[in-house]
């Protein structure tokens, strides 16, 4: 036999195995695995590779570890099950009753309570988050914990890790938790200044001997932005601490993204996300009774009118209890469904709901950037921009990047998180959204929205015939991997 055949039938077996792994092992989706196999295939040696270091599932010990890690008391606890007991005997106001399906199905399948009373803003810029945050930070009193994809070392990076560095040498208990792949340019001795200080520092999902380039869990990231300051308020949405996400680029300016300041009892929700990965990244047991007698759980009263339920999701889960509270959203939709994703790359559950729901007469906009930042994956978002205009849904091109993850419904809900529309967001990436409340609330970020649309172009069936690259093959070929995008 020659040499060329050994190495063919080498390749062949290996990728079988890798497959079988995939079925029996990892039990991953099919149309992943096809998506595997096809890479397998098309680049032999370089798909195995790229397979190793990003393609293999969690481990069951690592699975295990997350799950142990998870924040339990006895009083949330209870405080679920007497909401589940409330809102199914139907017991509640008639403003709840617009949206009670949705809150229902939230509560029953991800655990997470609703939350009345809280205040929340919008930043629909960097610029703005970072002026409020950087406000509110310097009046730090007890804690400061972060939970960023990216932290860089940059000019906001800079200005941002100065005031903690500050703050933890007043005696203010600061933690910063930063994902490993997203915060790979990030320089250690850049973030070992908050160590030094006194604060604390965790990498998620830290690379093998602290190798950056030898992360074989580069394929899970901790895509949450998370801040919560003295227990009292916080944010979450899109925006990383990164110049660009300012809209210093002038490759992706403008750049258009949303963010929420949440101060209300629902801030103890992001406190839980916190603390969840961060007894995960740092291997430690603090049990909940403890965080709260240190006072990460102070009592809270009333900040205003909007209801919030946070629902996180993540490959160690069993379900996608993000895309699955979307994919409620859509199905509930009378009126009208507006989307704003930087990437559009739903399954076939998300794309069945959306013709559903165009069919049973539904509004529906979507909103994608004009200006990729990924021009791979902006090519397989043009693809199901394409296969869905036929059936009558409207999408539009923002004159920029649009980085914000929002999305509305009805006048009656809106969700703002860093879950993208993708399969990469719903399955791989450990995510965090809010779904909010409150007719105004809601009416405001419509508002929002129209202003957004001034900036659009709608996107026609002629503005494909424009593209020449864009042919009927390409579409097939990043439809094949758009489950790994």
């Amino acid at each position: 036999m020659s040499a060329l055949a050994i190495l063919l039938l080498t390749i062949f077996c290996v990728n079988i195995l890798c497959v079988l792994t995939m079925i029996f092992v990892e039990r991953k989706k099919p149309t992943m695995i096809v998506s595997w196999f096809m890479l397998l295939n098309f680049l032999p040696i370089i798909g195995f590779i790229i397979y190793v270091l990003v393609g293999s599932g969690l481990s069951y010990k690592t699975k295990k570890m997350l799950r142990k890690k998870r924040l339990h008391a006895k009083e949330y606890e209870e405080f679920v099950r007497e909401q589940k007991q409330l809102f199914s005997s139907r017991n509640i106001t008639d403003n709840e009753k617009e949206f009670l399906d949705l809150m229902l199905f939230n509560l029953n399948n991800s655990n997470c309570s609703f939350f009345k009373n809280n205040f929340v803003r919008v930043f629909l810029n960097g610029e703005d988050k970072i002026i409020s945050l950087k406000k509110d930070l310097e009046k730090a009193k007890h804690s400061i914990n972060l939970l960023y994809y990216i932290f860089a070392d940059d000019q906001v990076g800079k200005e941002i890790m100065e005031i903690l560095v500050r703050k933890a040498k007043e005696g203010v208990k600061v933690k910063l938790l930063v994902d490993s792949i997203g915060s790979m340019r990030t320089k250690r001795s850049f973030l070992k200044q908050l160590s030094k200080a006194g604060g604390e520092i965790a990498e998620f999902f830290p690379p093998l001997f602290g190798l950056r380039l030898f992360n074989f869990k580069a394929n899970y990231r901790n895509h949450k932005k998370i801040v919560v300051i003295d227990g009292k308020i916080g944010y979450t949405g899109g925006i990383n601490i990164r110049d660009d996400h300012m809209g210093r680029s002038k490759r992706l300016s403008p750049w258009r993204d949303t963010h929420i300041k949440i101060v209300g009892n629902a801030v103890h929700d992001l406190q839980i996300a916190f603390f969840n990965d961060w007894r995960y990244s740092k291997n430690i047991g603090d049990s909940m009774n403890n965080l709260i007698s240190e006072g990460y759980f102070p009592k809270l009263g009333t900040y205003g009118t909007v209801g919030c339920q946070i629902v996180t999701s993540g490959p160690d889960l069993p379900n996608q209890p993000i895309k699955e509270s979307l994919l409620k959203m859509i199905l509930s939709a009378k009126e009208n469904i507006y989307i704003q994703t930087p990437y559009f790359i739903p399954d076939e559950a998300l794309l069945s709901a959306l013709k559903i729901a165009k069919l049973s007469g539904v509004d529906i906009k979507i909103m994608i950037p004009a200006k990729p930042d990924k021009k791979f994956v902006y090519c397989a978002t043009l693809s199901y921009v394409k296969d869905l205009l036929s059936t009558g849904i409207e999408f539009y091109r923002y004159n920029g990047f649009l980085h914000s993850k929002t999305v509305i419904i009805d006048n009656k809900v809106v969700s703002i998180g860093s879950c993208n529309f993708d399969n990469r967001s719903f399955a791989l990436n450990f995510e965090l959204t809010a779904f909010l409340f409150d007719k105004t609330f809601v009416e405001q970020n419509l508002n929002y929205f129209n202003v957004d649309l001034t900036y659009c172009k709608k996107i026609e069936k002629s503005f494909f015939k424009r593209k020449i690259y864009f042919n009927k093959f390409t579409q097939a070929f990043v439809r094949l991997f758009s489950p790994l995008l």
